[in-house]
């Protein structure tokens, strides 16, 4: 009788958790919007994108589409609307790995309530750095920057993601982090930053501001959104913490190959 053998069951070749898939679908959604006659499309930039000039109180007879209602929600809807379709996808090409990471690790609410507070991060840099500015800036890229830093608080934790031991997806993503102090002594996590730093500053990639005549690159809500997820990254984390000494010892990734 011959023998039955039974195939371990396939990976599939991407597999992205559900709050990210759905965080990306709605910004693929909304994007939609460019297919909207021009002024309905220039009035959506105005009431959802984030405008310094709404918060300019010397200006009190100035009219920008919104209200006092655009105060307060532009601070997270502008993160929601892109430019083009390069913009957009740029933001969800850097999303895949470090996004879906912290989805994992964080699950759907905590996800979503972070994005948002990492974009009202990014918004408030841009506000302080842009104070009557007009143009309004439309972009996710400060919550994807502030994805990028908190999952640099474990992408490199033996087992995680960016080691070279790295676990299955969903194990990767949850290992303990690395205390901030200690993070900021590793080699790895000190050129990550000084490489994103360099590329925002120089080139300014990412979130941009958009008006009639000039498309600018608002790199300030980069480094806003960025420091925001470094630094909050504690207050949503669910996975325990390890003490600093059982971090230093397990954040050792040294690859067993000669």
């Amino acid at each position: 009788m011959p023998a039955v053998v039974e195939e371990a069951p396939r990976e599939p070749i991407l597999t992205l958790p559900v709050a990210l898939t759905a965080y990306i679908a709605l910004l693929a959604v909304i994007h939609l919007r460019v297919l909207l006659p021009p002024e309905l499309e220039n009035w959506t930039i105005d009431v959802f994108g984030f405008i310094p000039k709404r918060y300019d109180s010397s200006l009190l007879n100035l009219q920008i589409p919104g209200g006092a209602g655009a105060k307060v929600w532009s601070f997270v809807t502008y993160s929601l609307l892109h430019a083009n379709l390069t913009h957009l996808g740029f933001n969800v090409l850097w999303l895949l790995p470090f996004g879906s990471a912290l989805a994992r690790r964080f699950g759907a609410v905590r996800f979503f309530v972070f994005m948002a507070v990492t974009a009202a991060a990014g918004a408030l840099a841009h506000l302080v750095t842009h104070e009557h500015a007009v143009a309004p800036m439309i972009g996710a890229s400060a919550s994807v920057s502030g994805a990028m830093a908190a999952a640099i608080r474990f992408a490199f934790a033996r087992g995680s993601f960016l080691s070279f031991s790295r676990s299955d997806a969903d194990t990767a993503a949850k290992v303990p982090a690395l205390p901030l102090s200690r993070a900021l002594r590793d080699g790895r996590v000190v050129a990550f930053l000084a490489v994103w730093f360099g590329v925002n500053i120089i080139f300014g990639v990412g979130a941009i501001g958009v008006d009639a005549e000039t498309t600018s690159v608002a790199w300030q809500a980069h480094i806003g959104g960025f420091f925001a997820g470094l630094l909050l990254f504690a207050l949503f984390d669910p996975v325990p913490r390890v003490r600093s000494d059982a971090a230093d010892a397990s954040s050792r990734d040294v690859s067993d190959r000669i």
